[in-house]
């Protein structure tokens, strides 16, 4: 029941998304920081951990949970650091993520070409 619940609540997201990137004049950039910024900000009034509660990996993975994610970073960075932690708290918390996709990247790009076009 836990990965039904997580892929209706994912793809309710995607969904939601995918009415506002044909609805709207909005480019795909500006959607995607739209999200991320919505994810700090439901981090900040306390909403969005119990809405992952609910849906788990439907609610954590998306870029709201990378919102989130940043948003708790520079919360637990402030408290210990002050001020600084500003700047240092959202890129500890997301580092793997961001190493991850930048290396994964970088393989896909290596293994496969892209090619010319004649």
């Amino acid at each position: 029941m836990e990965y039904v619940k997580a892929f209706v609540i994912g793809g309710l997201i995607c969904a939601l998304v995918q009415i506002l990137m044909e609805k709207t004049k909005l480019l795909p950039g500006r959607i995607m920081v739209l999200l991320v910024c919505t994810g700090v900000v439901l981090g900040a009034l306390g909403w969005y951990e119990p809405f992952v509660g609910f849906a788990g990996a439907g609610a954590s993975v998306p870029l709201l949970g990378f919102g989130n994610t940043l948003w708790k970073g520079v919360r637990d960075a402030v408290e210990s650091h002050g001020f600084i932690g500003v700047f240092e708290g959202g890129l500890k918390a997301s580092a793997v993520g961001i190493s991850s996709a930048l290396l994964f990247g970088y393989l896909s790009a290596l293994l496969f070409p892209q090619q010319r076009k004649r």
